[in-house]
């Protein structure tokens, strides 16, 4: 924390040739040009176009919070990416952001995958976004999958919507992906027994929280699933989160980025999180601010029992307890790796040309690893190769 002020400051006061300098020397290496990789960082054939709208869900209330009394409905300030002048249906992916964070955290993912086709929309949710009435509050992500789906509503024009958007959706085509709690509310609105949307056919957690989710718990969905995680992530830690993935999801895929730190997955930690030890310290100060660490009491209890396959125990990892916090890589290095996979990974299930999808998928299995040292990507046997 300490040496990101020292740099804000010394940015601050420096020239503007100074700082110039400093983002050449810091800039990330980039796969090599002929790479597969290379060629899938390249921005696709669409042009972007951004938007953003205030969408209502009346049928549900926003439950009372601290000094916040509650209101009957749930409203969701949202910005939609999609690409310009598009044939035919879209495919449609809803972001979902962290914990004090807001829908503007996966802006380097969004406008990626926009502009090879894709609608992606990304609300702020109400009481977990860094400007929630009453403060952020962790345990009102229980709500956040009936959010997604109101979007996904809102976007097909259904149940009575208005269609937000001159393109058409592909009711067959949508997926979901978030960033930590985010990556926790994708996994239960494909997932979760009570709250899973059967209409979401792909979803990505990215440093999503999954410590208690258990093996029946990923029996109520089988969308294909995949999960990144970095290895120097103190807030969602990886051995807890991503790595049981591979036993607990059959046919799931991670991508394990090594030196990756929690906040280096965001859209915010660029430029500056190059010139922090570990952009980590940032989020830790922020959630000891809104969340109890030393509590006992679980905030996500609400999120389901033992017979939903969702078991909470003693040993449960702790958040923000690595002290000194260990060094990450370059955050412009990690989002490539990450763009990179997430595009992939729709691509292999939302392509419409086949060649496509099977060329997203030999990106996944060979090509991303061979192009960045830092990635490793692992995949699970099937339901039917298990057997």
């Amino acid at each position: 924390m300490k040496n990101f002020l020292k740099w804000l400051v010394v940015i601050a006061l420096a020239p503007l040739p100074f700082f110039a300098a400093a983002l050449l020397i810091t800039q990330p290496d980039r796969p090599l040009k002929d790479s597969v990789s290379a060629q899938w960082l390249m921005p696709g054939p669409y042009q972007v176009a951004e938007q953003d709208l205030t969408l209502t869900d009346d049928r549900r209330p926003t439950n009372a919070n601290g000094s916040f009394t509650g209101a009957n409905e749930r409203v969701l300030l949202t910005t939609v990416w999609s690409p310009k002048e598009a044939a035919g249906p879209r495919p449609l992916l809803v972001y979902s952001h962290g914990f004090i964070s807001d829908r503007a955290g996966g802006r380097y993912l969004a406008e990626q995958l926009a502009s090879y086709g894709y609608v992606v929309v990304a609300p702020n949710f109400p009481l977990t976004n860094r400007l929630a009435p009453g403060g952020p509050n962790v345990s009102d992500v229980a709500n956040q999958p009936g959010d997604v789906s109101h979007v996904i509503d809102v976007m097909l024009g259904a149940a009575g919507q208005q269609p937000v958007l001159p393109l058409a959706i592909d009711a067959d085509r949508i997926g979901v992906l978030g960033l930590s709690l985010g990556g926790l509310t994708s996994t239960l609105v494909g997932y979760h027994p009570r709250w899973r949307d059967p209409r979401v056919k792909a979803v990505l957690s990215i440093a999503g929280l999954g410590f208690m989710l258990q093996d029946a718990f990923y029996q109520h969905g089988d969308a294909p699933y995949m999960m990144i995680g970095g290895t120097m992530d103190t807030v969602v830690p990886y051995q807890d989160n991503a790595a049981p993935v591979i036993d607990r999801v059959p046919g799931s895929v991670l991508v394990t980025v090594d030196g990756g730190s929690h906040v280096g997955f965001s859209h915010f930690s660029e430029p500056f999180g190059r010139f922090m030890h570990n952009p980590d310290s940032l989020s830790c100060s922020a959630i000891r601010a809104n969340i109890d660490v030393e509590s006992e009491e679980n905030p996500l209890a609400v999120l389901g029992e033992l017979n939903e396959g969702i078991l909470f125990t003693d040993s449960a990892p702790a958040i923000c307890a690595v002290d000194p916090l260990p060094e990450s890589m370059n955050p412009g290095r990690q989002h490539m790796i990450t763009a990179v996979a997430t595009l992939a990974f729709f691509e292999q299930h939302m392509a419409q040309d086949e060649n496509r999808r099977s060329n997203a998928q030999a990106l996944i299995e060979r090509h991303l690893a061979q192009d960045f040292a830092e990635a490793t990507v692992t995949i699970a046997p099937s339901r039917q190769e298990a057997l």
